[in-house]
């Protein structure tokens, strides 16, 4: 068994689609960064690849890269998971957390679970996601961003592929 934390921060800005955990949520703003900036789905990617001993995302799909400007996070995650299945690991299960003062995630979450469950091809009930507030404190709490904490756990599966 590994595990592996991922962590992941967007400042929130007008004009740009919010999109967490796969799911487009109606808001006045959206997360910045150069692809979709799902702050869920990167953290995921970082804790699946941390738990397998692989590169972090920003090494594996660079913002310098105009190929993932704009990527939809969930086809970087596909990409991860083909990685982390290479290295002889299967998914066992992610916990994650949310950090927001607003858009409230909660009516959100069963979509973003169901989303991920059918993405890393594990059971629904082994994906958690909470979501709470920074209680007014900080970047975060002024509303600024939201940030997502991930842990996953991997257990060998296969020996790795290796390559001749």
């Amino acid at each position: 068994m590994r595990i592996g934390i991922g962590y992941d921060l967007h400042r929130l800005a007008e004009g740009r689609q919010l999109i967490v955990g796969g799911v487009e949520i109606p808001f006045e703003r959206g997360l910045v960064g150069h692809s979709d900036a799902d702050v869920l789905v990167h953290a995921l990617c970082d804790a699946l690849l941390g738990a397998a001993g692989q590169p972090d995302i920003g090494r594996l799909f660079p913002d310098t890269d105009p190929t993932y400007r704009d990527a939809n996070s969930l086809s970087l995650l596909r990409q991860v998971i083909v990685r982390v299945r290479a290295a002889g690991y299967a998914i066992v299960n992610v916990d994650s957390v949310l950090i927001a003062e607003r858009p409230k995630f909660a009516p959100y979450i069963p979509a973003m679970c169901r989303k991920l469950s059918e993405v890393l091809q594990i059971p629904l009930e082994s994906i958690n996601i909470k979501a709470k507030t920074a209680e007014r404190l900080g970047f975060l709490g002024a509303g600024e961003g939201i940030a997502a904490y991930v842990v996953a756990l991997l257990e060998r599966s296969v020996e790795p592929c290796k390559s001749s």
